[in-house]
């Protein structure tokens, strides 16, 4: 199929998962109202700071030149939310002196997307189909911190963090379209994007059982 035909599958399989993101009485259930700032914000840094070193190290190892400088570009998008996520949390009297985001090492999301071994799997998985994912789990981020009374936090979000992650997916949709223009490269994006969202939906269980709150923001 052409790209274009191929990117709209994409987006409805992402859609089809994401769906079940709207919910926000279910996040709440799921996470036994533990919806604390400080431990959301704490995970969230961890999903920056592996976005940031992910799209660095896919710079180094993707040959197109508009690809690389998409990744570096996402980098350092990834890198400013850190700081900005880390100021927020200073401001909330939070003392980060001994926290390390990678001290339990990296996520399997990481392991994973690192080891994808081409262009368009990278772009499928990475650019559009997790940043797909934090867009939507950002969203909810934001709904939630109002409902809870945090103006600050949903306001970084909504109008620095937000627009970046779009950036970012719509980069995705547009490297895409220009590369996955044949069966292989195709099935190797829609795989790609397949898995990624299985293991989000993992990693999602896990943070739920073992941490007592939802993966989100962020993936």
């Amino acid at each position: 199929m052409d790209s274009t035909a191929f990117l709209n599958e994409l987006d409805q399989l992402n859609a089809s998962v994401l769906s079940g993101l709207d919910n926000l009485e279910l996040i709440e259930a799921e996470s036994n109202l533990n919806l604390n700032m400080e431990n959301l914000l704490k995970i969230a840094l961890k999903n920056e700071i592996e976005a940031s070193e992910l799209a660095a190290y896919w710079m180094t190892v993707s040959p197109e030149v508009d690809v690389k400088l998409g990744f570096a570009r996402q980098a350092g998008d990834e890198a400013k939310h850190y700081r900005l996520i880390e100021k927020r949390l200073e401001e909330m009297s939070v003392d980060l002196s001994d926290f390390n985001p990678l001290a339990a090492g990296y996520s399997k999301m990481f392991q994973y997307l690192k080891a994808l071994p081409d262009t368009v799997s990278r772009l499928s998985a990475g650019q559009f189909t997790r940043e797909g994912i934090a867009l939507k789990r950002n969203e909810q981020f934001i709904r939630l911190c109002e409902i809870y009374g945090d103006a600050q936090t949903a306001a970084l979000y909504r109008e620095i963090i937000q627009p970046d992650e779009r950036y970012h997916h719509l980069l995705g949709r547009t490297m895409l379209e220009k590369y996955a223009i044949d069966s292989a490269t195709q099935d190797a994006a829609r795989k790609a994007s397949q898995q990624t969202l299985q293991i989000a939906e993992e990693l999602r269980g896990i943070a739920e059982k073992k941490l007592g709150v939802c993966q989100i923001p962020g993936c």
